[in-house]
């Protein structure tokens, strides 16, 4: 039998946690944090909350639907690096005991998150390469395929079974010309095609939205065109984006040198990002960048910044969500951080808001301070790492699966992936299953 469990990321955007009972063996996929839901949170540091107060809060999953199976877990798989999927990794890992398996850089970025929250795993992180598999017992084997996402070494979760082949797609996109790492694997998804799909596990994000999702080159593009056909000379620039997106950064970093302007990075978030990229050999950016993590030498360098003359700097920062402790946000309502910001300096938001009520509301509050100041503001310089209904189809297109459970969102987001799924012949709870946070769904 194989029995899927909706833990979390059926009911909001993020909070991704999905557990496959396959007989009497339970493989879970991700441990993901509900940003929203720490935000809220005003009476102190979130790192002093218990487990239990963060699962009250709903900042995590409550995994207390999993309670009588935890000595059947025999491993948690990680699809990438992005918060929402291993945020919750320091409070939940050592509910089980198992191996945690992801990629190289996957894991390095984890591996800051636990020493961050003090959390020990006893060696349980073990690494899988792209294009690799693992036995993780005698009925289920486990294998990572390249797909391509906002952020490096992103892969499809393919779990091997005696009942079929099961995919956990959560997130993707099709992007046939990435600015880092290759294309996604086609040959080998067309492979996986031939031997049957049973179930495909699918983000569902933009599945309302009637598009291809654009290649991570077309931002590149729309970069360009801002950071190199501005008048800027005396001009402070800032871009902010996530910081996860290695890509990204490095396109920046291109362009920013192209202007001739010393680059900083500036947040404890990129200095563990681009540390961890560095670490695991993906890139090198520090013969070209400043990167900066502590806030006491954050504050350093922006002084210097102001003392040196801004017209030679490109400063790339945290906040692009607005976040209430992020570096823009404290330096555009001086709280803690001391910056001027002076008329026609420029702020570029590689990014978008993140679809929640309180991403959305911190964002808008922060151009409001920075159009006070008279700063040019650019926004949505970005393309999304997420597929949008037309890689949805073409993905299903691929894979023909028998199954699909659409993740990622509640029923407002994942009703894209349902009425797309009809459309294309699935029948809803036969072919096509909803979940919801802590749902139960028989496959086979």
């Amino acid at each position: 039998m194989i029995e899927v469990i909706t833990v979390g990321g059926c009911s909001e955007v993020g909070k991704n946690m999905t557990a496959i009972k396959i007989d009497n063996e339970i493989i879970i996929l991700d441990m993901g944090l509900y940003l929203p839901a720490v935000l809220k949170y005003e009476e102190g540091d979130p790192r002093d909350l218990t487990t239990k107060d963060l699962i009250k809060i709903g900042a995590i999953p409550d995994d207390s639907v999993l309670e009588k199976y935890k000595d059947k877990v025999k491993a948690i798989i990680l699809g990438h690096c992005h918060l929402d999927h291993i945020g919750a990794l320091p409070y939940l890992a050592n509910h089980y005991e198992c191996p945690i398996i992801g990629t190289p850089y996957t894991l390095e970025v984890l591996k800051k998150l636990l020493e961050e929250h003090e959390t020990q795993t006893k060696d349980r992180l073990k690494q899988l390469n792209i294009n690799s598999h693992l036995e993780i017992s005698e009925n289920i084997k486990v294998e990572f395929i390249n797909i391509t996402h906002s952020t490096p070494q992103t892969v499809l979760v393919v779990i091997h079974t005696k009942y079929g082949i099961i995919v956990y797609a959560n997130d993707f996109k099709l992007d046939n010309h990435p600015v880092i790492g290759k294309k996604p694997d086609y040959e080998k998804l067309n492979e996986l095609s031939k031997k049957g799909i049973l179930l495909l596990i699918m983000d569902s994000l933009y599945s309302n939205v009637d598009a291809k999702t654009p290649s991570e080159k077309v931002a590149k593009e729309m970069l360009k065109d801002v950071l190199l056909g501005t008048k800027s000379e005396d001009n402070l620039i800032i871009v902010t984006t996530f910081s996860s997106h290695i890509a990204r950064l490095k396109s920046i970093i291109e362009f920013g040198n192209n202007i001739n302007r010393k680059i900083v990075f500036l947040g404890r978030s990129l200095y563990n990002y681009v540390s961890s990229a560095e670490k695991t050999g993906l890139v090198n950016f520090s013969n070209e960048v400043e990167l900066i993590g502590f806030r006491s030498l954050v504050k350093k360098k922006l002084r210097n910044i102001e003392k040196e003359g801004r017209g030679n700097y490109l400063i790339v920062c945290t906040g692009n969500q607005g976040e209430p402790d992020a570096i823009l946000t404290k330096m555009a309502n001086k709280k803690d951080i001391q910056f001027d910001f002076l008329p026609n300096d420029i702020v570029i938001f590689s990014c978008r808001t993140i679809p929640t009520e309180m991403t959305i509301k911190n964002r808008e509050n922060l151009e409001k301070r920075l159009k006070q100041f008279h700063v040019r503001v650019f926004k949505d310089i970005h393309v999304s790492g997420h597929a949008a209904r037309e890689d949805h189809r073409d993905f299903i297109n691929i894979l023909k699966p028998k199954h699909i459970i659409p993740v990622h969102g509640g029923k407002d987001i994942t009703k894209g992936l349902e009425t797309l799924s009809e459309e294309m012949g699935y029948k809803l709870n036969k072919t096509v299953h909803f979940g919801s946070d802590g749902k139960s769904i028989i496959i086979v």
